[in-house]
């Protein structure tokens, strides 16, 4: 299932903020954009650093960061077929606030592990 494109922009407060949110709001994106900051990975590379996503959900979460313009697709020619990813010019504009998710969850992690076990 694709997912809905964000409809208006109508710039009531707070909708650049759901603008933003809207192409980083599937469960894994963030997590593969995150992976990608170290540069081009092929799927399998993605999908084993990333082992509770399945295949059909990456291959989905991928479809949408490239339609989006978060990640950049390329096909070689050959057989079998090689296909890599990367980020894309405005995918790299994502690093500052991916690093400070990283740090803000490095920081709090020790009260995700509290919640879990309680």
């Amino acid at each position: 299932m694709a997912k809905r494109p964000h409809s208006r922009y109508d710039c009531v407060p707070g909708c650049s903020v759901e603008a933003a949110i809207s192409l980083i709001d599937g469960k894994w994106k963030c997590v593969i954009l995150f992976h990608l900051l170290e540069g081009t990975q092929r799927f399998n590379e993605i999908r084993r650093r990333i082992p509770g996503v399945t295949q059909r959900t990456l291959t989905n979460q991928l479809r949408e960061l490239e339609a989006d313009g978060l990640i950049v697709r390329k096909v070689y020619a050959e057989v079998p077929p090689k296909v890599e990813y990367s980020l894309s010019d405005l995918g790299h504009t994502m690093t500052p606030i991916l690093s400070a998710l990283k740090d803000w969850g490095d920081a709090n992690l020790d009260r995700f592990a509290k919640a879990q076990a309680a």
